[in-house]
Formats: C-alpha cells, sequence, structure tokens
C-alpha cells in the first residue's frame, strides 16, 4: 500500500491500524536543536484521545507517545524520529458481524476491491486511529514553528444546523479549549453539545465546520504554479478521515462579490506591507503575504451509527445490517487537534522549503 507518507523536507510516515499492536511513525527533516518537549506532545495527543467527555467514543485509550530515536537530552539531532504510541483497549469481538458485510459510506467495499484484502476490525488503516500519528507529527512541527512565531488554533464553528456568526476579530481562540466541543463561544458550545448529545441519544451522527487561523507566517511559502501554498492545505485537510471541503479566505463567499468589494488593498505600516481586508485569507497567488491564514475545514456526519441500514455482503446478498461497537456522534471535539497538526506541517514543510531560495 503506497499513500502513507506526507511532506517534502518536513516529512511523515505513519503506520498502524485501529485494531493493531501500535500506530506510530517516523519524522523526518526537524531542524536540529529543536526543544522537544514530551509534555507538551502528549498534551496534543490528550486533545485527540478518545473518551475524553460524554460527547466522543467511550474507547479507553491513553494514547502514551513513546520517542525512540533522534532526541538527545530533550532536543531533536536532525536524525529520523521514531515513535509508538500502544492500542490497549481493541474490542475487535465488536466488529464479528461485519466481517463479510459493506458498512455504508465506509472504506470496507473499496478496500475489498482494491486489495482484495480488508481488516474489518475497526476499519483497519481506514479508521481515524491512524490519525495519531498526524498529532504527534504535528505537535513536533508546532515546536519547531515556535522558533518563527508561527501559531496555528484551530477551533468548531458549526455542527449540524448550528453555526457560530462572529468574525474571527471577536473571537478569543483560546477559549476553545474550555469546553469540550472546542467552540471559542461558550453560549454556542452549550447549542452545540446539547445537539451532539441529542444525535447521540438517537443513535446518530453529525457534522459540522472546523475553522482554523494560522498567524505570524512568514512572507513567501508556497510556489506559484503547482506547489501553492493553499493547494497544500487543502491536500493536508481533505486526507483527513470524514473531510468533505475545504476553503480559505472567503472561499465561495468570494462569488458573491465584485472584484472591487473582493480585493485587498496594500498599504505601508512603517516599513511593513500589509492588506487592509484579509479577503484573500494570507494567501495571494498561492504564496503567503504575511497575513493571517484563515480556512474552513467541512466535516460529514461519520458513517458510524447505530441504526439499522440496507447494506450487501461480499458475496452479493442484499442484508440489513446493525453496526456494533464505540464511536462518536460527532467527529468534531477530537478532529480540532488533527486540522492544527495537519497545518502545521504543511507550514514546517514549506518554511524548510523556502529555505532552498536563500
Amino acid at each position: 500500500m503506497s499513500g502513507n507518507s506526507f511532506g517534502t523536507l518536513y516529512r511523515l510516515t505513519s503506520f498502524g491500524e485501529s485494531h493493531g499492536k501500535a500506530v506510530g511513525g517516523v519524522i523526518e527533516g526537524v531542524l536540529p536543536g529543536t526543544e522537544i518537549d514530551e509534555l507538551f506532545i502528549q498534551a496534543e495527543l490528550n486533545r485527540r484521545r478518545p473518551g475524553q467527555s460524554a460527547i466522543t467514543t467511550p474507547r479507553d485509550e491513553a494514547d502514551q507517545v513513546e520517542l525512540l530515536s533522534g532526541v538527545f537530552e530533550g532536543k531533536a539531532t536532525g536524525t529520523p524520529i521514531g515513535f509508538v504510541i500502544w492500542n490497549k483497549d481493541q474490542r475487535s469481538k465488536d466488529y464479528g458481524n461485519i466481517k463479510d458485510v459493506y458498512r455504508p459510506s465506509h472504506a470496507d467495499y473499496t478496500y475489498q476491491s482494491k486489495y482484495g484484502i480488508r481488516d474489518y476490525r475497526g476499519g483497519g488503516r481506514s479508521s481515524a486511529r491512524e490519525t495519531i500519528a498526524r498529532v504527534v507529527a504535528g505537535a513536533v512541527a508546532k515546536l519547531m514553528l515556535k522558533e518563527y512565531g508561527v501559531t496555528v488554533h484551530a477551533f468548531t464553528s458549526s455542527v449540524g444546523p448550528i453555526q457560530l456568526n462572529k468574525s474571527l476579530a471577536e473571537l478569543d481562540l483560546l477559549n476553545a479549549e474550555t469546553n469540550i466541543v472546542r467552540c471559542p463561544d461558550d453560549a454556542k458550545a452549550e447549542e452545540m453539545i446539547a445537539y451532539i448529545d441529542q444525535v447521540r441519544r438517537d443513535k446518530d451522527s453529525v457534522g459540522g465546520v472546523i475553522t482554523c487561523v494560522i498567524k505570524n507566517t512568514p512572507v513567501g511559502l508556497g510556489e506559484p504554479v503547482f506547489g501553492k501554498l493553499h493547494a497544500e492545505l487543502g491536500s493536508a485537510m481533505l486526507s483527513i478521515n470524514a473531510v468533505k471541503g475545504f476553503e480559505y479566505g472567503l472561499g465561495f463567499g468570494a462569488t458573491h462579490l465584485k472584484g472591487s468589494e473582493h480585493n485587498d488593498e496594500f498599504y505601508m505600516d512603517g516599513d511593513k506591507v500589509r492588506t487592509r481586508t484579509n479577503n484573500s485569507g494570507g494567501i495571494q497567488g498561492g504564496i503567503s503575504n504575511g497575513e493571517d491564514i484563515y480556512f474552513n475545514v467541512a466535516f460529514k456526519p461519520i458513517a458510524t451509527i447505530l441504526k439499522e441500514q440496507s447494506t450487501v455482503t461480499k458475496d452479493g446478498e442484499e442484508v440489513k445490517s446493525t453496526t456494533e461497537g464505540r464511536h462518536d456522534p460527532c467527529v468534531l471535539p477530537r478532529a480540532v487537534p488533527i486540522v492544527e497538526a495537519m497545518a502545521a506541517m504543511v507550514i514546517a514543510d514549506y518554511i524548510l522549503l523556502n529555505k532552498m531560495y536563500r
């Protein structure tokens, strides 16, 4: 199976399955001397781990990371950083009833068709548990980005029909970590939590949108043709399980405006070129302009629900099936750190690529 590596110079290669012994990876491109704060890396994993609240899956995994190589006396040596997280709380028996059944909107049928074999226990490699490796690599990328003053913050901006209709300037992004749905507005967070809980009790699932903001990005990241910065961010986000859409800046909202309304006019702030508005989302011509980069990531309702559904078996028999096991009614709260991780890896990679020109 190909497609297990992400990035060019800052690069993650991951391995592992949902119900295998472990998930792990190898990170290349970490600048020598980067402070590797293992407590910070673990804290990022804790934000993604299951069982953290009443609106997430009750699977009980500590997700304790072990760094195997590439770190000496708390600093990156410049050699590959290997790591592993051992799986502890698999319940593979919960999937025995779907051994020969294709779950609606899952990767079961496509995996079987492509490879002629599939791990039906939680989806194997297609499970979102694979994203543990991304969070570790994203945490290390964040540590590397500290040298440049770059910060990455994501938050839940909508759940189903409930939307956070405030501008970024009105929000304290750090407040997102004060509630279990990771929405920076407490009143909207309560609405979202209540809605997710109702969906959970109905044995269903719900999707929504995560917004991400990257601050203090250096000017000049990205390429003007292939390798545009926003294209790489889009590729990163669309690689996350359950993601159905990506838009940066005003995105589709720009289609309703005239050029005179959408254009970001320039002005001088001392010796620095700035824009009076930021409809472009910090990227122009595929290259960062130094303004805040912001984008939205659309997540579908997760495919695993506890309602009976119609499907077929691998032998072509039409059947009714009910999924068992422990699952999130809404993936958004645990996906926030995953979005941040992928964004951090992209920016770290493009900073390294930009060094080639200097």
